[in-house]
């Protein structure tokens, strides 16, 4: 990476454009110190062009082509969003699938964290008491009595951290038994075994919805001999009222924070951590800070044998060919394109494709298309093997880094990791967002300090010091590294617990609603 006085910033020797990253942009008139005289305004996190490129000439950024110039451009002039035409795909059927060689990474020991360690081996970072749904109906009910368990339990049971609702809309007017349905289904019935759970896990039913509420706690409780069942039914026939519905909750509600409070933490390897990786409100320096900071952790976390994760399909898929050859396996490989091509196949069906992203917001920020957000994208998996892929829901399996698939959704992305069993998420942003999780902490990792500066309590982590040659990326990698085992053991809070700033769980359902 060259970085020009803090100016601009050239990724890779075949770029023919660069990012602008002074907080002022460039003017018309301003002189580089390579010669080059600037003839347009250009804004800050947007590209500047290198040289001279001719109308359906290659614009390069990462060493890799991010479109096709739409007219002339000339050196030292603002390369818009307007400038540069979307590329084709990668052609799936035509990447090899080879197996990688893994690197000789050193491993790292002797890191740890304090977390809650369950029954089943896995280890939470929170102690929450979760209340999950069967179906929308009953959501009012359920944030009703959650806002009294706040009130007149929790303040009871000191080592919960918190209770909270698993609200969501799927569960009837649905078609229950189509093939797809076995996405947004196995979604409910992972994020109950989320490990910041701890097992203790209340359903809250209807009684006439499609989505029978023992599907997703289908075991009862092991230490009362079944009399407690984590399931409750609004409809049941010995509830008369509403304050009868709402006693027996609170009830059940006590028994599993009776449970709860005995939980302590305890000292566990880095190898428990599971984490999931995010960015959304990306911009054009997503791909030059935080994201290769992220991934540097992300290294780092695999070397200490722990897990992580990395998703969003849609910007995956235009570099593709940059994944491939780093998958453990032929198996692993197949999986990853598989899912690539089911994706290919869902927006096709629903007659949109690719170049529906990136969003506005991406755009003000600098990123021209999909391909130029993807390859920034990806610099968050670091550079380990990548060792499994999951569908959408599914839970992980391997130590090691994992391909995640899921919808690019900010919200809906959260949720399918929560399901995958993630006990920390690392979220990237560029533009900002107030994005948060209830269930398992979210830490906020700014790519321009502009945003970092700005919003100072909102920001965990601000990797704009990398443009600015404050930190290179290694040693923002550390600090983040660092930070997850410290957020992991309760000693530092994020900045959505600390303002209790949480989104609702968005499922991804493909399939037909009746």
């Amino acid at each position: 990476m060259d970085r020009e006085n803090s100016v601009i910033i050239k990724v890779h020797e075949l770029d023919n454009v660069a990012v602008v990253v002074s907080s002022g942009g460039l003017k018309s008139g301003d002189r580089l110190t390579d010669g080059i005289l600037v003839v347009s305004d250009v804004p800050h996190g947007h590209k500047i062009a290198l040289a001279g490129i001719g109308a359906n000439t290659a614009i390069v950024r990462y060493g890799e082509v991010i479109g096709y110039a739409a007219e002339d451009i000339r050196r030292g002039s603002w390369v818009k969003e307007s400038l540069v035409r979307l590329p084709a795909a990668p052609l799936l059927e035509e990447l090899p699938v080879v197996a990688r060689v893994a690197p000789a990474f050193e491993a790292l020991t002797g890191f740890t964290f304090e977390g809650f360690r369950n029954a089943d081996g896995s280890v939470g970072t929170k102690n929450v008491l979760g209340i999950t749904t069967s179906v929308q109906c009953v959501a009012g009910v359920t944030d009703y009595v959650v806002r009294r368990i706040r009130e007149e339990l929790l303040p009871r049971f000191l080592n919960v951290d918190d209770v909270v609702a698993l609200n969501h809309s799927y569960g009837c007017g649905v078609a229950i038994d189509a093939p797809a349905a076995v996405i947004p289904i196995r979604t409910l019935q992972n994020i109950t075994r989320n490990p910041n759970f701890g097992g203790e896990v209340m359903v809250i039913g209807l009684g006439c919805e499609k989505l029978v509420p023992e599907r997703l706690v289908p075991e009862r409780c092991s230490d009362c001999g079944g009399l407690c069942s984590p399931v409750l039914t609004l409809q049941d026939a010995e509830f008369h009222g509403f304050n009868d519905m709402v006693a027996a909750i609170m009830s059940t509600a006590e028994m599993h924070l009776v449970r709860l409070n005995k939980r302590r933490r305890e000292t566990c390897s880095a190898s428990d951590l599971v984490v999931g990786l995010q960015c959304g409100g990306s911009d054009a320096l997503s791909g030059l800070t935080a994201n290769p900071a992220v991934g540097y952790a992300a290294d780092l976390i695999v070397r200490a044998g722990g897990s992580v994760m990395f998703s969003e399909v849609t910007e995956v898929r235009d570099a593709i060919h940059l994944l491939t050859p780093r998958v453990i396996d032929e198996t692993v490989g197949r999986a990853l394109l598989s899912e690539m091509s089911w994706y290919d196949r869902y927006l096709e069906r629903g007659e949109v494709d690719r170049s529906a992203n990136p969003t506005p917001g991406n755009k003000e920020g600098g990123l021209a298309n999909v391909v130029e957000k993807a390859l920034g994208s990806i610099a968050k998996s670091g550079s380990s093997p990548i060792v499994d892929v999951l569908g959408p829901g599914e839970r992980i399996r391997r130590k090691g880094l994992t391909f995640a698939a899921t919808p690019a959704s900010d919200f809906i992305c959260g949720t399918l990791q929560l399901a995958s069993g993630m006990n920390v998420q690392v979220f990237t942003t560029g533009r900002g967002t107030p994005y948060g999780l209830a269930m398992t902490p979210v830490i906020k990792v700014s790519t321009n300090s502009i945003l970092g500066k700005r919003w100072h309590d909102l920001i965990d982590f601000d990797a704009g010091q990398i443009a600015s040659g404050i930190k290179t990326i290694p040693e923002a990698g550390h600090e983040i590294f660092s930070l997850i085992l410290d957020v992991a053991s309760g000693r530092r809070q994020v900045c959505s617990d600390r303002l209790g700033l949480y989104n609702d769980l968005v499922l991804f359902n493909p399939a037909p609603i009746t």
